[in-house]
């Protein structure tokens, strides 16, 4: 395989002269985490193989055992912020997002089948990553999440659109919680659509390869879906517990303002179950800001097509910079680690909805960043 800045590119040769196109995310110290320069190697690799009609179909995986992808390189969007003028937005940081969001917007409209393997660790802008592929596999060890409620951000990366579109109201339960799911919450979701053992990867590969390809993308697509089907055993995954709490998260979040959602969810931290337990604490303890945002997303996402989700993401993700919680949640997860974000405003009570509509005011000059996703 030839690397290229934190991505491992190659081919795989089938029987029928066609090849996949196999993209590894190579950072394993890091989980993968996606940074600028991987979006930079993957964006124009991905639009080569969706032109060369040798190509039938394309692999997503990353290296390692623990994770597909921790989600995006946010410590050097915290240290553009903290380099740029006071108002200013971070030229880097504009550039990751705009970025990013481009290429899970090509993963999601690829005219070829995309097999993506998330196994591990699969966060924030690692399922931005799975969300958009066709194929998507989940494995025992799978731990999926969006948990940037707990630093001062919001599930971006498309999770607008692909939140909406989970059963009732389960994807404003994450949002709101960065709940974590296994591989059976993630088939529920809508977020996997094959549970496969980890070991059983290099026994896909090998199919894959000996499987005649047509080239035409519906056929290649049930190929790929009966491929993964024969493979998948008799592997039974944990029970998700999204299914069966699912009628209590929707009692708690309901069709109400946050400002009745928000002590129902806080309860939940002395709930006999544990995985709602900690929901609950993660909640209580998150950024008041992030949680407004993710409501206010929720709310204004629910008729926009994935392009409209997209640059209205852009446009939030970038006020995040210029707002306080991002760079101080950030700072105290992942730089200084003394996990005491201090949170301004502090309580969801201080939030104006000046203040929202800050994060969604639009910051460039000219047609939109994003303007020509359709």
């Amino acid at each position: 395989m030839v690397h290229d800045d934190g991505v491992r590119f190659g081919e795989i040769r089938t029987a029928s002269g066609h090849v996949f196109g196999h993209a590894r995310l190579n950072a394993p110290a890091s989980l993968n985490a996606l940074s600028l320069a991987m979006i930079d190697s993957l964006a124009p690799q991905l639009q080569r193989w969706a032109e060369d009609p040798r190509v039938a179909g394309v692999l997503l995986d990353g290296a390692g055992d623990k994770a597909f992808c921790a989600g995006g390189d946010v410590v050097a969007l915290y240290r553009a912020i903290r380099a740029a003028t006071s108002g200013e937005v971070p030229a880097a940081a504009a550039a990751f997002f705009e970025r990013e969001y481009r290429l899970d917007f090509q993963l999601h409209q690829f005219p070829k089948p995309v097999l993506c393997w998330g196994h591990g660790v699969v966060m924030g802008g690692g399922i931005g990553l799975m969300a958009g592929a066709s194929h998507r596999v989940a494995t025992p060890r799978t731990r999926l999440a969006m948990p940037e409620i707990g630093i001062g951000l919001f599930p971006d990366v498309g999770g607008s659109w692909f939140l909406r579109r989970m059963p009732g109201r389960t994807g404003l339960f994450l949002a709101l919680t960065g709940a974590p799911l296994n591989a059976a919450d993630a088939r529920f979701a809508g977020l996997a659509d094959a549970v496969l053992p980890h070991e059983q990867q290099g026994a896909v590969l090998e199919a894959i390869a000996q499987t005649a390809w047509s080239g035409e993308r519906q056929a290649d697509g049930a190929r790929l879906s009966h491929l993964l089907q024969a493979q998948a055993g008799e592997v039974a995954p944990p029970e998700s517990l999204l299914r069966r709490h699912f009628d209590l998260i929707d009692e708690v979040i309901g069709h109400d303002a946050l400002a009745d959602i928000a002590p129902r969810l806080r309860a939940l931290a002395t709930h006999d179950d544990p995985w709602l337990a900690n929901a609950g604490k993660a909640f209580a303890a998150g950024s008041p800001t992030s949680a407004a945002l993710s409501f206010a997303l929720w709310q204004r996402a629910r008729h926009l097509s994935l392009a409209e989700v997209f640059r209205l993401e852009y446009q939030v993700a970038v006020g995040c910079c210029l707002q306080h919680d991002f760079a101080e949640g950030v700072r105290a997860l992942l730089v200084d680690k003394d996990k005491t974000p201090r949170w301004s405003p502090a309580t969801l009570a201080e939030i104006t909805d000046s203040h929202i509509a800050e994060h969604f005011r639009p910051r460039f000059n000219g047609p939109h960043p994003l303007a020509d996703l359709q």
